[in-house]
Parts: C-alpha cells; structure tokens; sequence
C-alpha cells in the first residue's frame, strides 16, 4: 500500500510538471489554453501554438527522460556499476556518430532509416566500451574506456561533419534540446520506446537478482547470457530512439535511478517504474528551465542537464562507487 502511494504522488506530480511546462514560456497562456489545444486545436492561434510547438516538446522531453532513466537503471543493474549511464558509456556517442555518417553518406534517408542507424551506433559503441573493459570489469574501468571510446566517437562525427559539410546539421541535431520536434518524429520513435520499457519491466525480476551476483544468478536457474542480452538490446533502443529524437543528454540515466533507489529499495520492479516518472519528471523541469532562464532566448538543455548531472556524477565518485 506504501509503494502505490508512492506511485500515486509520483504520477501526480509528473502531471502537474507537465501542464507547468507547457503553460511556462515566452508566450503568455493558461491552463483554459492548453485544454483547447488538446480538445479543439485550431480554435485559436494560442491553442494551435501550443498543440503544434509545446505539446510535442514537451511530450518528447517526458518520453526521452523516461527512456533515459530506465535505460541507466538496466545498465546499473546489469553492470553492479553505479556510474553506467547511456550518456557515459559510449552509447549515445555510438548513435552521434551513426547519425554524423546517415547525414553525410545518404541525405535522402528518411526519418526511420535514421533511428535504426541510431539503434546501430548505440550497440557499435556500447559493444566497444564493454570489450575494452572486459577483463577488469570494475565500475571505474569501464567508466574510463566509455570517456575514451565517446571522446573517439565524437571525434569521427565531427571530423564527417567538417568534410562533408554536414557539421551544421549533426550540431543542431545533437545539441541536446527538444525544440522542433513533431508529431511525426514522436509517432515513429515513441512505439520503440514504449515497447522497450514493458520488456524491460517484464525483465525486472530477473534484473533484481543479476544485481545481487551473476554467482547469484547462476545458482537461482537464471539463464545470464540469456537475460543479459534481452537487456543489452533493450538499453540500445532507448539510447538510440533518445538521440534520434532529441540529441545527446548524459547524466538523467545516471541520476534519476539513484534518487529512485532512496524511495523505493532495491528491488527493480519498482526501480524500473518510478524511475520512467522521475526521468520523465525531471527533463521536463529542465526543459522548462532551460525556455524560460534567460526568455526569449533559450539556454541548451543539456547544459540545464549537466550543471545538476555533473556535481552528482563527482559526488559518486567520491563515495568510491559504492552506491547499489
């Protein structure tokens, strides 16, 4: 009863953060205003602003969070790593890359073309990172190989974008922000996105006893390479859908499951849930931030993103990665 009172709030309070950052902005609106625009978009230009502008912003700043804590809660849970995060692991450098070399090597792609060579970056990435920190799988190993491997990923996306002159659109692409995403863009990513995040909750009872101890695991019938590899796919469809909607945020995935874990425990059938609301919760508030700190311009959200992301980040750090 405790925890379905927790996730009550947590929903409310994801509700209200989503109407807030849609009424929030440069452009003066209400509540009244945002009801019509769900209802009757075209009743006026203030409702068809925030039906054509917000609303999908901010449904894709709700979805991405989500996708990204959920990923970084599987990958901690996986890995008994408490510093995994997409964004630090070279999966959402692998997806830049992808979508350096979509841009350069074939413009005409259309938009699902370019996901799933998202989906393939992101494996390409986390496979190298997991190879290279295979033999001493300790969280800071593996931490280290993901800098090196996103900082050489990074590099050959810019170094396509600088002779293929393509670097304009790979920057406005990857910039980490929400601003001009459609309808269409969430209509074709989202289902992928949902789609991972039931499998993974239908896999969170055995992520719950991976994290003990793959010795652990074994003993209780747990088929590892099995599971492991159910997760590991399911971690590159949320990293790949979240840079091909949105661009490149590191740290949601790093911190929302830690605050998660305060509230709820260990056990990742209630991690899993509660951090696809706090994710969810928390890109929105940024989102809204990063509208409205210095309107009418707009500051990068994943600049919001890494002044909370980076503090946290050495604060794990610090307590020797003993966070699970």
């Amino acid at each position: 009863m405790r925890m379905l009172k927790k996730f009550l709030f947590a929903c409310v309070v994801l509700v209200v953060t989503f109407v807030c950052s849609i009424v929030i902005g440069a452009a003066d609106t209400t509540v009244k205003d945002v009801w019509l625009a769900m209802t009757a978009p075209e009743t006026n230009k203030i409702a068809t602003m925030i039906y054509e502008v917000r609303l999908p912003r901010e449904t894709a700043a709700a979805v991405v969070g989500a996708a990204l804590a959920v990923a970084g809660a599987v990958m901690q849970g996986m890995t008994r790593n408490p510093l995994a995060d997409p964004g630090l692991i070279g999966l959402t450098a692998g997806a830049n890359a992808a979508l350096a070399m979509m841009f350069a090597f074939f413009p005409s792609a259309n938009y699902i073309q370019t996901v799933f060579a998202c989906f393939g970056g992101a494996a390409f990435g986390g496979l190298l990172v997991f190879r290279i920190g295979a033999k001493q799988f300790s969280p800071f190993r593996i931490v280290l190989a993901g800098a090196a491997i996103s900082t050489f990923l990074y590099a050959v996306a810019e170094g396509i974008g600088l002779i293929y002159k393509v670097s304009k659109d790979v920057s406005m692409w990857t910039a980490g922000g929400m601003m001009g995403t459609t309808w269409n863009e969430l209509k074709i990513v989202t289902p992928f996105i949902c789609l991972a995040m039931v499998i993974a909750f239908w896999q969170s009872r055995q992520l719950t006893i991976l994290s003990m101890s793959e010795e652990v695991a074994v003993g209780l019938g747990q088929q590892l390479m099995r599971v492991k590899t159910i997760l590991f796919f399911i971690v590159i469809i949320l990293a790949g859908a979240s840079v091909a909607l949105v661009g490149n945020l590191a740290f949601v995935g790093l911190m929302i499951p830690h605050f998660v874990r305060l509230f709820v425990g260990t056990d990742y059938r209630f991690i899993l849930p509660m951090s696809a609301i706090g994710g969810a919760t928390f890109l929105l508030f940024a989102d809204t931030i990063a509208r409205t700190i210095h309107a009418p311009y707009e500051t990068p959200v994943v600049a919001i993103v890494a002044v909370m992301g980076l503090p946290f980040f050495l604060f794990i750090v610090r307590k020797g990665g003993k966070m699970l």
